[in-house]
């Protein structure tokens, strides 16, 4: 055997070795895809639970807020009528203050008046006064 066939067997030895090997990374590229391929599927049978769910708590989200915007509109037309009331009683309320206030001080007087004399001819001119709580007699 000439130099260039020993060459020539030992190229053709290496390029099947080579060619094992990438069969062999291939196997594992092909085995990677495979499992790679599961695992997508999975994620996207995952995804479309997550994403049915989500719609589901959305539709369930919206409903609340259209809920909690009617109550609100209905507080808000009961505020309004609670503020038209207080305005209305507080209204009368002053105009009532104005009517009354003199006469019912005026009246406050008299009655402290008759008061005073019914215990000075009581009491003969003696008036008793209560001091924290014990009665004490005291010359008018």
């Amino acid at each position: 055997m000439t130099t260039a066939e020993i060459v020539l067997v030992a190229a053709i030895v290496l390029c099947a070795i080579g060619l094992a090997g990438l069969a062999v990374s291939l196997m594992r590229v092909l085995d990677a895809l495979s499992a790679l391929r599961v695992e997508v599927a999975e994620l996207r049978e995952q995804s479309r639970r997550m994403v049915t769910e989500l719609r589901h708590s959305t539709d369930e989200a919206r409903d609340a807020v259209g809920a909690a915007r009617e109550d609100l509109v209905r507080f808000d037309r009961v505020l309004g009528s609670a503020e038209a009331i207080s305005a209305a009683v507080g209204r009368g309320g002053g105009a009532a203050r104005r009517v009354f206030a003199a006469p019912v001080i005026k009246g406050v007087g008299v009655v402290t008046g008759v008061r005073r004399a019914v215990d000075r001819l009581r009491y003969g001119g003696e008036r008793i006064e209560l001091v924290s709580g014990e009665p004490r007699r005291k010359r008018a």
